[in-house]
Parts: structure tokens; C-alpha cells; sequence
């Protein structure tokens, strides 16, 4: 493993994270009667991106010549799911729902800390070229 790698494993690791967190115990909020609230689609959709930046993780991983290309395109990846709990798909009204206390604010943060590592990954590789 390189140092140029180390990125690319941090970022799989995160979205896998986000991935498997959105729809656990980072999840949405759960009804009683069992249906579903917009929080619920959010949740799905934060899933879908997250195995989407997990996908391109792999591939940094295991592409070393396309790792520059592969760091930015998960930049918006990370910009959407920054966006999607809350703003691109609402979720409950209520402070204390389970998708307000805690899905949103964990997206948030591993949304941000994907698009800080995938930006470093891209000047790190940048950089050693």
C-alpha cells in the first residue's frame, strides 16, 4: 500500500460507514404503524451514495493510474450527500425525531469528513506526481 492509497481506504471505510449506518444505527426514524416518512427515502437515497463513493473507493484502490480522476469524482458524490438529508429530501419536522437527532448530523459530518479526504487524496496525488 502506498501513501497514494491511503485516501482511497479511508474513503471506503467512511462510505461503507455511511452505507451501512443510514440504514442501522444511523438510520431513519422507525412508525409504529410501519410506515414510511420522507426520512425513510432519505436514508435510502444517503445509502445509494454511499455504496456509490464505496464503488469508487474500490477502484482508487485498485487503479492506480486513474486515482486523481477517481478522487474528484467523489467530490460531488460527497456535495449530494451533504445535500440530501434535509435539503434535497426532507425529513421529519419534529427536533426530536430520530432523523433529526441523529441520521442527519452523522451524515453530515461523514459526508464531510469523505470530501475532505477524497479533496487531500486529490492534491496528495497531485503532488507526488
Amino acid at each position: 500500500m502506498t501513501k497514494k492509497s491511503i485516501p482511497a481506504l479511508i474513503v471506503l471505510l467512511l462510505s461503507l460507514l455511511i452505507a451501512v449506518g443510514s440504514q442501522t444505527f444511523l438510520g431513519a426514524c422507525v412508525h409504529e404503524d410501519g410506515s414510511f416518512g420522507a426520512c425513510h427515502w432519505a436514508a435510502r437515497a444517503v445509502l445509494a451514495l454511499g455504496a456509490v463513493q464505496a464503488v469508487l473507493a474500490l477502484l482508487a484502490l485498485m487503479l492506480p493510474g486513474g486515482r486523481q480522476g477517481l478522487y474528484l469524482a467523489m467530490l460531488p458524490v460527497s456535495v449530494a450527500g451533504l445535500l440530501t438529508p434535509g435539503t434535497l429530501i426532507d425529513i421529519c419536522k419534529m427536533n426530536t425525531m430520530r432523523c433529526r437527532m441523529l441520521m442527519r448530523p452523522a451524515m453530515l459530518v461523514l459526508f464531510a469528513l469523505t470530501l475532505v479526504v477524497a479533496l487531500a487524496g486529490c492534491l496528495a496525488v497531485r503532488a507526488m506526481s
